[in-house]
C-alpha cells in the first residue's frame, strides 16, 4: 500500500514539474523533473530532459553530473564518462560525479582512476562505505598461485658437459671404430674415465645384464682408457691402439 502511494505521489510530482517546464521552457525546473524520473526508473526520459536543459544552460555542473548518472543507468558508459570527466575539470571535488566515475572506471578495468575517484570521496567522508568497498576491491590484486597437481616445468637433465667446442668433439664412434682427435692424452683419459663412471649407475638403474648393450659399451670405454694409458708407456698412437682393439 505504501509503495503504491509513493508511486502516486511521484507521478503527481512529475506531472506538476512537467507542466511547469512546459509553461517556462527556459527554467531550471528540468533538474528536479529529471530527478523524479530517475526515482521511478524512467531514465530514458531523464536523459531527454537533461539534454534539452543543457542546451539552454551549457556548462551547468549539476545538470552535467545528473546526465552522466542517467547515461550510466541507460548503459551508455562512454557518454557518461565523457560528460563526468568534463564536469570534474570544472568542479574537481564534485562527489556525485566521482561516485559515478569510480563505478565506470572499475567496470572498465581502470584501477588507478577508480581509486583516485574513491579517494576524493573519502577525503570528505572517510566512512563512506560504498567508496571504501570499491577502493578495497581495486587495491587487492589477485596473484595466481601454483596448485598441487598443476604442470611443472621439466627439470633439465644432468648431462655430461664437454669443455671442448661442439664442432671439435673429443671422440666419435662410427661402425665400431673410435677416432680420437689430437687432444692431449690426459684430457682423453679423464673424459673416458668420467663417461665410464657415469654410465655404470645408468646401466644399473635400467637393470641390464652383463651381456646388455650398455654394459658392453662401459666395458669398451674402460678398455679404451686402458689402451690410452698403455700408449703413454709404449709410445703408440691412441688411434692405432683403439683401431686394433675395435677390429
Amino acid at each position: 500500500m505504501a509503495s503504491s502511494s509513493k508511486k502516486t505521489d511521484n507521478a503527481a510530482e512529475i506531472d506538476r514539474l512537467a507542466l511547469a517546464l512546459a509553461k517556462e521552457p527556459g527554467s531550471k525546473v528540468f533538474i528536479p523533473l529529471a530527478e523524479e524520473y530517475g526515482k521511478v526508473g524512467r531514465w530514458e526520459e531523464a536523459v531527454v530532459v537533461l539534454e534539452d536543459g543543457l542546451k539552454t544552460y551549457p556548462g551547468f555542473i549539476t545538470a552535467m553530473v545528473a546526465l552522466g548518472r542517467a547515461y550510466e543507468q541507460v548503459n551508455q558508459p562512454v557518454k557518461a564518462k565523457a560528460i563526468l570527466e568534463e564536469a570534474i575539470k570544472v568542479s574537481p571535488d564534485n562527489l556525485r560525479a566521482h561516485r559515478t566515475l569510480a563505478k565506470l572506471y572499475a567496470a572498465q578495468g581502470a584501477k588507478d582512476a577508480a581509486i583516485r575517484s574513491c579517494n576524493v570521496i573519502l577525503a570528505v567522508n572517510p566512512q563512506d562505505q560504498e567508496a571504501l568497498a570499491l577502493r578495497a576491491s581495486q587495491d587487492h590484486a589477485v596473484v595466481p598461485e601454483c596448485t598441487p597437481g598443476s604442470p611443472q616445468p621439466p627439470e633439465e637433465l644432468d648431462r655430461p658437459q664437454s669443455d671442448h667446442p661442439a664442432e671439435v668433439p673429443l671422440f666419435s664412434v662410427a661402425k665400431g671404430t673410435a677416432h680420437v682427435t689430437e687432444t692431449g692424452d690426459a684430457q682423453v683419459a679423464s673424459t673416458l674415465s668420467d663417461l665410464a663412471q657415469r654410465a655404470k649407475p645408468v646401466a644399473a638403474a635400467l637393470s641390464l645384464g652383463p651381456q646388455g648393450s650398455s654394459r658392453s659399451s662401459i666395458a669398451r670405454l674402460e678398455q679404451w682408457l686402458q689402451l690410452i694409458q698403455a700408449r703413454r708407456r709404449d709410445g703408440s698412437t691412441p688411434s692405432q691402439s683403439i683401431q686394433k682393439t675395435s677390429a
